[in-house]
């Protein structure tokens, strides 16, 4: 039996909601350490590496209006989902017009799509947020992210691990700590707790240990092949998230170039697919 009125959230479809912000240099010099840079990029009218809107446009919402997940309580511009576990599940980005330190910023957002369906752990409920990032009149990016809420945990549902999907020309270790995900829930002004409160996500949540954020394994992917192909230009991007990975625990970030495409994808320790990736090159 469902819990949840499908037809009561989508009427939230078609929302909308305003936020202005300035490219400052303090998150992209904070990001830059955190991702063991010694030097960073950050002074003014730089271009600001992709996907790292994602420290701006920050929801301050008080204290005493956040749920018990560390989450802004829904209802307001989110539908209000009824289902407890909220997860990043992906996004898909459009790059058209570079972002600077310094450049003022508007971000229109939209609900476009709010649908429900039956998973292997139980009831979901997927929305579809659209948001178009503008640097005055010019649009600069444009990204659609999939939200997904989930029924509280009783017991994972095992899924059959997926391997690499290619074979690959790149790779890169590292073993995501309590340093890191503090970090960058910090910069991202992000308070879900199953990324910093460990009695939290492992009692409440039903996870082995605290959770990697996805949009950080994004950008450390695209870290990875800016690292390989310095001076690569994304026109697009997207990724989606295949299962948790959690801290503590090697992450092997991989990826390959064939032409304007490069695959990117992250393993968990066991060598097990947790999130695959594309970008779109500008060819030069």
């Amino acid at each position: 039996m469902s819990t949840v009125d499908i037809e009561a959230l989508q009427c939230w479809i078609g929302r909308t909601e305003t936020r202005c912000d300035v490219i400052s240099g303090a998150p992209v010099a904070a990001l830059y350490a955190s991702l063991d840079y010694e030097q960073s990029r950050a002074i003014p009218g730089e271009t600001l590496p992709v996907c790292w809107h994602w420290l701006y446009f920050q929801d301050a919402v008080a204290a005493a209006n956040l749920a018990v997940d560390g989450h802004p309580r829904r209802g307001d511009f989110m539908p209000p989902v009824s289902l407890p576990r909220r997860m990043w599940a992906g996004s898909r980005l459009r790059f058209v017009s570079p972002l600077s330190v310094g450049d003022e910023v508007r971000r229109v957002s939209t609900i476009a799509d709010v649908r429900r369906k039956e998973g292997r752990s139980g009831e979901l409920v997927f929305i579809v947020l659209h948001h178009q990032i503008y640097h005055g009149d010019i649009l600069a990016i444009e990204e659609e992210q999939d939200l997904v809420y989930r029924e509280r945990a009783t017991g994972e549902v095992a899924s059959v691990p997926r391997p690499a999907p290619a074979v690959a020309q790149w790779s890169r270790d590292l073993r995501p700590d309590t340093v890191l995900l503090f970090r960058y829930s910090a910069l991202t002004f992000n308070s879900h707790r199953i990324h910093y409160d460990r009695y939290y996500a492992t009692g409440e949540e039903g996870y082995a240990s605290l959770v990697v954020q996805g949009p950080l394994t994004a950008t450390l992917l695209l870290d990875l092949l800016h690292r390989e192909v310095p001076g690569a230009k994304v026109a697009a991007f997207e990724f989606r998230a295949v299962h948790p990975l959690l801290e503590g625990s090697i992450l092997q970030l991989q990826g390959r170039r064939d032409g304007r495409e490069a695959r990117l994808w992250a393993l968990d320790d066991s060598g097990a697919l947790a999130m695959e990736a594309q970008a779109r090159l500008i060819q030069e």
